[in-house]
């Protein structure tokens, strides 16, 4: 082993157990949600894509788990930035973590990869650009990788709120 091959392992490591820390952070801040507000879930922590995930699941397919989620993922989303926020806290670092609860960001995740490959090809066949409505970061990143995928390319286009994916010719 060369020494920039030993210094490359030795940083992914530190860096999985950095995010493995971010997990664990978020699992407790979590469970301490989940007793406040007397509801059943497990937590369940890995690390994808570089990033901490943490995921709220239930046995018993609890529908008081959606109240978690709220309307479109709106509370899932201020939960996962307020989960950001306590392990900054702890860490000092900027976190990228994922959250997911009731495996809705799963559902959305393969609902939007399947629109971002019709998307790429309506794109395809017509050769026109295809504008999508608006979008949130995670949907908008969820899209650009299922076009990616089918060969195309994406660009986002707006201003947040009403920031949206552009599916473009090869």
């Amino acid at each position: 082993m060369t020494e920039g091959t030993t210094s490359a392992a030795a940083e992914g490591a530190d860096t999985l157990t950095r995010l493995e820390q971010e997990g664990e952070i978020a699992a407790d801040y979590l469970e301490g949600l989940l007793d406040i507000a007397d509801l059943d879930g497990d937590i369940d922590m890995d690390v994808e894509a570089d990033r901490a995930s943490v995921s709220i699941i239930s046995d018993t397919g609890s529908r008081d788990l959606q109240k978690l989620v709220g309307r479109d993922g709106e509370v899932l989303e201020a939960l996962q930035e307020l989960t950001r926020l306590a392990v900054h806290r702890e860490t000092g670092d900027r976190s990228r973590l994922m959250l997911d609860i009731a495996g809705y960001r799963a559902r959305k995740r393969a609902e939007l990869f399947e629109l971002g490959a019709k998307a790429a090809a309506e794109v395809r066949s017509s050769g026109e650009p295809v504008r999508l409505e608006p979008m949130t970061p995670f949907e908008r990143k969820v899209v650009h990788d299922a076009v990616k995928a089918a060969g195309l390319r994406s660009e986002s286009e707006g201003e947040e709120p009403q920031r949206f994916v552009v599916v473009l010719p090869a």
